[in-house]
């Protein structure tokens, strides 16, 4: 797939120059579709026979039925009723199977509680190694276009977006601070760092569909623990804030969970020097979208 640009976002600030990791410019127009390409390129072909499955809000579900497609495989994703039309109608056109799901069930597929008992191979979307080593990627190019990177800012969804990066600019760059970005209707990085430990949350409904959760995926957090410096969770406010200043300064477009690196940047004091944000998906419905530039904060 071709490389995604990093360009600075001019805003004047006086103690932090803000880069963009556009992730918007991919084909699926997100970063997943680096992990789905490299989970399903890692395999023995003969695995792939039966097709391949994903859990997903959106994003991932699109990158995997844009591989499979390439690669002549069936493609399913589990993705439940409230996920984005415009990632639903992505995976459909490009020939995947979109079979709806309870949030519930969805979630238990996710941390590996439950799975359904298909031929079919399912690729986790948050703990499976290649899918780490994809988002890796992102974290290879930002060291090369920016040796001088003082702090990047991920999204926190399921969590292997910050893992891969993560991993990859602590090998090369270790003094570079790691901020998840997260939404306060769902900000489950930011209790458990409170609490030392892994905690069930309440969330509320969000326009924003990529980042938060009830928990934390068991199996990745204490792998990416080791890895970031903090945790900050913007409003929706800032979010659509951030949103608007990226079509208005870059005529850049974000769904809200890829805006949310750019808010975290923006709002957290402790955030200085040369900041990456990684802006991780453009997918949003376009009535959603239309809102946000209004000036409204969408319905869930």
């Amino acid at each position: 797939m071709p490389r995604t640009p990093l360009v600075q976002l001019d805003l004047g600030l006086p103690d932090r120059r803000i880069f963009l990791k556009l992730e918007t410019l991919s084909p699926i127009g997100a970063f997943k579709l680096r992990p789905a390409l490299n989970a399903l390129l890692s395999r023995d072909i003969k695995t792939l026979r039966n097709g391949v499955a994903t859990a997903s809000s959106g994003n991932m579900a699109y990158g995997m039925a844009w591989a499979a497609h390439r690669l002549g495989v069936p493609m399913a994703a589990y993705m439940y009723s409230g996920a984005p039309r415009a990632k639903i109608d992505g995976v459909r056109k490009l020939g995947g199977e979109v079979r709806f799901i309870s949030m519930e069930t969805w979630w238990r597929y996710i941390v590996d509680a439950e799975r359904p008992e298909l031929d079919e191979l399912l690729i986790n979307p948050v703990t499976d190694q290649a899918v780490l080593i994809g988002n890796g990627t992102i974290g290879l190019e930002i060291v090369e276009d920016l040796p001088e990177v003082d702090v990047v800012v991920t999204p926190f969804g399921g969590g292997s977006l910050t893992t891969g990066v993560a991993s990859a600019v602590k090998a090369l760059c270790p003094g570079t601070k790691i901020i998840a970005a997260e939404d306060e209707q769902a900000a489950p990085v930011t209790a458990a760092l409170a609490a030392g430990r892994i905690v069930e949350i309440d969330t509320r409904p969000s326009f924003v569909k990529s980042i938060g959760g009830p928990s934390l995926v068991p199996q990745l957090w204490p792998v990416v623990h080791p890895l970031i410096d903090g945790a900050v969770a913007v409003s929706l406010d800032q979010i659509t804030d951030a949103m608007r200043l990226l079509f208005s300064k870059g005529k850049i477009v974000a769904e809200g969970a890829g805006a949310a690196s750019l808010a975290v940047a923006l709002a957290s004091d402790s955030i200085k020097g040369n900041v990456v944000c990684v802006i991780s998906g453009g997918n949003i419905d376009a009535t959603a979208y239309s809102q946000v530039l209004a000036g409204v904060i969408p319905e869930p």
